[in-house]
């Protein structure tokens, strides 16, 4: 039996008006077919992080301080999706594959930090702050680009907002979705 730790399996990127900003997805370990591929559609996906909006409105009835909300929810035995919200209201999503990257044989399925370490049976919600922290400074570059409005995301009269098409920014999503491993410190 092959021995596999959580990797995400995507990661999304929400408004302050609730509409999705970015969705990445990232393959994951089956071991049916000892291959990699996404564990959901795209659509599944979005779905999911629709679903998170609830759970971050809830707990912000409940909480003054934005910040790190950890576990949003269990989807079921498998998959899980953890949250982060800055302090202007975008949401951060990552759904993390609790068996979605496979230790051993394969060159190059872990990153070097990750190569020893043991299989793990769950998730701390510490585990993600390096992917948040990371994701969170992605946006904050993102922001800082001159030639990015951010108004032009946000719905107006009940139109949707549009995604972010930055490629640096989705080079970034896609670097922080494939490097995280539990035990990673530092994304960059």
């Amino acid at each position: 039996m092959t021995t596999t730790i959580p990797s995400i399996a995507c990661i999304g990127v929400i408004g302050r008006n609730n509409n999705p900003l970015h969705i990445s997805i990232f393959p994951s370990y089956d071991a049916a077919t000892n291959s990699f591929a996404p564990i959901r559609t795209p659509l599944q996906f979005s779905l999911l992080l629709s679903s998170t909006i609830d759970v971050f409105e809830l707990r912000a009835k409940h909480n003054a301080v934005s910040g790190d909300f950890g576990l949003l929810h269990a989807v079921d035995d498998r998959l899980a999706a953890y949250g982060a919200q800055t302090n202007t209201g975008v949401r951060l999503v990552c759904v993390v594959d609790m068996r979605g990257r496979r230790i051993g044989s394969a060159a190059g399925s872990l990153p070097s930090s990750a190569a020893a370490l043991p299989a793990v049976s769950g998730l701390r919600e510490a585990e993600l702050k390096p992917a948040f922290r990371a994701m969170q400074n992605a946006y904050v570059r993102l922001l800082q680009n001159p030639f990015f409005e951010p108004d032009e995301h946000t719905p107006l009269g009940g139109r949707g907002g549009r995604k972010i098409t930055s490629r640096r920014f989705a080079e970034d999503m896609k670097r922080i979705g494939e490097g995280w491993t539990p035990g990673v410190t530092n994304l960059g």
